[in-house]
């Protein structure tokens, strides 16, 4: 059974102030890597979708390419079947660009604002109770 505070020595309440500080410091840590890995998640989509984004808008050039060469050749149903797979891919990597840009955003900056908040609050709160004794 733990004694009451005003009982306990000067080293066993250092003792124990430093295992709750331990403890803290454990938890804010695991709430900021926590944070930071949701974080890291949403960059690492929007990264992928900006990369889908650019090998679509690749394979868009080169359907307007072929188009051209089509075009040249002038065989009008070829030509406007290359041209609408043309544009429809390019549409396609606009809207991956547009998404993983959402992506990007949300994962951005990569700071843990709750473990910051958290960690504040524990400051005050120490502060709080340092000046009422």
């Amino acid at each position: 059974m733990a004694q009451p505070v005003s009982e306990q020595s000067t080293a066993e309440l250092v003792r124990t102030a430093s295992e709750q500080l331990s403890t803290l410091v454990r938890e804010e840590l695991a709430l900021a890597r926590a944070e930071l890995s949701g974080k890291a998640k949403h960059a690492g989509k929007g990264i992928g979708l900006f990369s889908g984004a650019g090998l679509v808008a690749l394979y868009g050039v080169a359907a307007l390419l072929a188009t051209v060469v089509i075009a040249l050749d002038l065989v009008m149903p070829l030509w406007l079947a290359a041209l609408l797979v043309g544009v429809a891919l390019l549409i396609v990597a606009g809207i991956l660009a547009l998404v993983g840009r959402r992506q990007v955003q949300q994962g951005v900056p990569l700071t843990p604002d709750a473990a910051v908040d958290s960690v504040k609050a524990d400051i005050e709160t120490v502060k709080r109770s340092a000046h009422h004794e």
